[in-house]
Formats: C-alpha cells, sequence, structure tokens
C-alpha cells in the first residue's frame, strides 16, 4: 500500500474511533439527563389487586416517601382480577419510561404457570425495580393438634389422614405445604383453598386441623393461644415472632416459601430511571416511619440493589414453576 493512502486510512480509522468515542460519551451523558429529569410528572403505582390487599396497603405506605423524594405525585390504582394477570399485562404495555409501575406480589412468579396463559413472560416484559416487603409463610395447628413441632406433626400427617388449608390454590401457602408434605416426604394431606383470614378462622374454629398461610392473620391468634405456631417458611426467623424456627432449621436445607411484594416497570426502563426509583425505594424502607408500619403488619423489609432483585425473581420464577408442575395446580 502506498504511504499516502495508508496514512490516510489511519487518519480515517483514527477520526471513526473519535467519532465513536464521542458518540458513546453522548449517549452516556444523555443517560444521565434522563435520570436526572426523571421524573417530572406525576407517577402511578398500578397495583395487582384490590384495594385493601397487603400489596396495595404497601404501595400506598410508599406514597408519601416517594413523592416527598422524587418531587412529583405518585398516585396508587387498582386493578385486579385474574390473579393479578390484568395489571401485569397493562403495565408491560405501557411506555417504558417509569411513570406507569406494577406493584405485585409472589403471584407474579407464580401465575405464568399456574394460568394457562397468564399474558406476559416474567422474564422479559417487565423490570424488576424493587422488594419493599417480605412476608414469611407460617405453618401452624388448632391447640387441640397433638403436635408441638414440626417433626411431630411430620409423624402425625404420616398415621392420621390430615387436611390443611391455605390461601388459596395456586398460591404460595398451597404450593410451598405441597413442597413440603408431597415433595420432601412424599406424605398425602389435603388441600382446603380459603381466602386468607378465611383460612386462620378455620384452624381457629377447628373444621381444619392445620394451616399455611401469609403470617398478619396468624400472629395475634398465635399470641391468644388460638392457633399453635410450628414454623415459618422464610430462610430467617421473622421479626414478628421471633421464637417461631423456620423450617430450614428444621432439617430442611434451603427450604424457603416467601410472600413476597415487589415493584416493576416495562421492559426497556431506562436503567438509570430504574436504579433512582430502586435507590428512593430503599431510601425510604430505612426510615423509623415506615420500619414501623410495616412491622404492624408483620412484614419483613427486604432492601435489595436492582441486580438483586432480579435474581431473586428469576429464582422464584424457576423454583414455583417447577413445584406448579409438581402439583399439577392449574387455573385456566
Amino acid at each position: 500500500m502506498p504511504f499516502a493512502l495508508f496514512f490516510a486510512s489511519t487518519r480515517i480509522l483514527s477520526k471513526n474511533r473519535v467519532l465513536r468515542q464521542a458518540l458513546m460519551g453522548s449517549a452516556l451523558s444523555l443517560l444521565g439527563l434522563v435520570a436526572q429529569a426523571f421524573p417530572d410528572k406525576p407517577i402511578r403505582i398500578v397495583v395487582a389487586f384490590a384495594p385493601g390487599s397487603s400489596t396495595d396497603i404497601i404501595a400506598r405506605t410508599l406514597v408519601a416517601p416517594l413523592s416527598q423524594a422524587l418531587g412529583q405525585p405518585v398516585v396508587v390504582e387498582n386493578k385486579p382480577g385474574a390473579g393479578g394477570n390484568i395489571a401485569t399485562v397493562q403495565v408491560a404495555k405501557s411506555a417504558p419510561d417509569g411513570y406507569t409501575l406494577l406493584m405485585h406480589s409472589v403471584a407474579y412468579s407464580v401465575n405464568p404457570t399456574l394460568f394457562k396463559n397468564a399474558g406476559y413472560d416474567p422474564n422479559k416484559d417487565l423490570a424488576a425495580v424493587a422488594l419493599p416487603a417480605v412476608s414469611p409463610n407460617i405453618l401452624y395447628v388448632h391447640p387441640d393438634v397433638k403436635a408441638q413441632n414440626l417433626k411431630e406433626l411430620i409423624e402425625l400427617v404420616r398415621k392420621e389422614k390430615l387436611s390443611y388449608a391455605s390461601s388459596g390454590n395456586g398460591t404460595t401457602t398451597h404450593l410451598g405445604a405441597e413442597l413440603l408434605f408431597r415433595s420432601l416426604l412424599n406424605l398425602e394431606v389435603t388441600h382446603v383453598p380459603y381466602q386468607p383470614a378465611a383460612a386462620a378462622n378455620a384452624v381457629v374454629s377447628g373444621q381444619v386441623p392445620i394451616g399455611s398461610t401469609s403470617m398478619p392473620p396468624v400472629v395475634q391468634l398465635a399470641k391468644a393461644g388460638k392457633v399453635r405456631a410450628i414454623a415459618v417458611t422464610s430462610r430467617k426467623r421473622s421479626a414478628a415472632m421471633p421464637e417461631v424456627p423456620t423450617v430450614e432449621e428444621l432439617g430442611f436445607k434451603n427450604f424457603e416459601a416467601n410472600t413476597w411484594f415487589g415493584l416493576f416497570a416495562p421492559a426497556g426502563t431506562p436503567v438509570d430511571v430504574l436504579d433512582k426509583l430502586n435507590r428512593e425505594v430503599n431510601k425510604a424502607l430505612s426510615t423509623k416511619a415506615l420500619q414501623e408500619s410495616f412491622a404492624a403488619l408483620s412484614l419483613d423489609i427486604d432492601r435489595m440493589d436492582r441486580a438483586e432483585v432480579s435474581a431473586y425473581v428469576a429464582s422464584e420464577v424457576t423454583k414455583w414453576g417447577k413445584v406448579v408442575q409438581l402439583t399439577g395446580a392449574k387455573v385456566d
């Protein structure tokens, strides 16, 4: 190659490299400006369940501190139906700009396998923002049941044909009990689905000897001696009932079946916006007022960064998908 041509080619490559670097710098600067400008209008949190549900209460508890931190109104809109799928699909189809968010529960990770057509892909259609709260599920019995701990309950189930009440078909209170009794222990136990509060009342009244539900309906009942707490299904003990051991402590390694609550945004939302929302939610969760509000609801706070939330939700999708297939649970 002639020297002049070589020199010209080198100059062109050099200019292209400089141009690429300049464009990359501009793109990064633009992302930074997006994050700084966000938000410049109200933010809407679409709640997947009805007013008064735990998911709704958590969203509304976050509204005030988020509004103050972000300098814009944060409003809640309830969109219940189809186990949370209606709200999820709506948000997934919304503009990916951070102004429309979804507050959902662990059902987000269960529904794609549980429903014949949930309408969304949990790993592709939305991005995890934060995981404000976790409530362990709890295994408990009527006081007349002759089992003081999990070992004794297992032995009793081996001998007698017993039933358990859950918070509903396809919930983690149902699937977690199935995972323990059927999958790990190969025991036959009859499942009786209820609404959450009704399940606890069914155990109190003696209609069903065993309960597997989320914590909130059970804490005061256990303290009053109306039910006997056997174990919680989280990896660590719950602050609401620290005296109750975990299933893992009692010999079942890595056992976990929580009811968690997550905040999501449409896939494609700028990363800087997602990170900003995650930071502000976690700041709100660190305040004494919010911690006291959640503690009163028997909710444990879990401040995760976005990478941790994404990894956790993905693992939950995989885990509950396997359990749904194992149990054969389905919703048309």
